[in-house]
């Protein structure tokens, strides 16, 4: 009765203990990823969203090309896209 009890208790929490390990691995990989993209990117994704900002406050902003090059800029506004 003893052994019987304790494959069922095995059965059932023994494959829960292992998803959850899962999930957290997954959890943890997407967490590097995150912040491995925000220290890559971080400048480009404040600097668009600065740029945002000012355009709905009404002011205008240089706009870069859109490969990134600081080579062509010009000034648009809000209304232009």
């Amino acid at each position: 009765m003893k052994r019987l009890f304790n494959r069922i208790l095995q059965q059932r929490w023994g494959k829960k203990g292992q998803s959850t390990a899962e999930y957290i691995i997954i959890v943890a990989l997407v967490a590097i990823g995150s912040i491995a993209l925000i220290t890559i990117f971080g400048n480009q994704i404040r600097a668009l969203f600065s740029a945002s900002a000012q355009q709905l406050a009404g002011n205008q902003v240089n706009a870069q090309d859109r490969a990134g090059t600081a080579g062509s800029q010009e000034v648009k506004t809000i209304n232009q896209y």
